[in-house]
């Protein structure tokens, strides 16, 4: 649905609760501006634009229900993906279970500091394995190696959603 038949049904619907109004305030000041047969036909006419107003919203929302459910299927998938497709550099380097702590740690965006903290270990031993796993990431810092993880991102077929995901 375009924003033309959203704005226009909001527009409706403004009008309609306008009317609504102005209809119970008329009453309780006793100014009458119809005669009660036209104020019946107006008050028909508005709330069934409200109904046709609820109408609309039901399938607004359900669409946009469906758009949030497909991007979260695809954030679940590129999110799996990506954690599936670091792990398998990992390995491919042939990182130890603690280089790849701190690999991971570091591609998060952790200082070394934040690093040996929660690896109750010191900071030199960080420093150590992240020259590690930059040498063997055949990397010579840390943005460079957050460079090859980007590629993979921006690399479109490594994060293709399958056809059922996507319904």
């Amino acid at each position: 649905m375009d924003k033309r038949a959203v704005t226009a049904v909001l527009v409706v619907q403004i009008i309609c609760a306008t009317f609504f109004l102005w209809n119970i305030l008329s009453s309780v000041f006793g100014v009458a501006a119809f005669s009660w047969q036209v104020s019946e036909y107006i008050e028909l006419g508005a709330a069934f634009g409200l109904l046709i107003g609820v109408g609309f919203g039901a399938v607004i929302l359900r669409r946009s229900s469906a758009r949030a459910r497909l991007a979260e299927t695809r954030l679940r998938a590129a999110s799996g993906a990506f954690m599936e497709l670091m792990h398998e550099r990992f390995e491919s380097w042939g990182l130890t279970a603690a280089e790849q702590d701190v690999a991971l740690f570091a591609i998060k965006g952790l200082n070394t500091a934040e690093i040996a903290a929660l690896r109750n270990t010191s900071e030199g031993t960080v420093k150590a394995q992240t020259n590690a796993i930059y040498r063997k990431a055949g990397v010579t810092g840390r943005p460079q190696l957050l460079s090859l993880f980007i590629d993979d991102l921006l690399d479109e077929t490594a994060f293709a959603v399958p056809a059922q995901a996507a319904e």
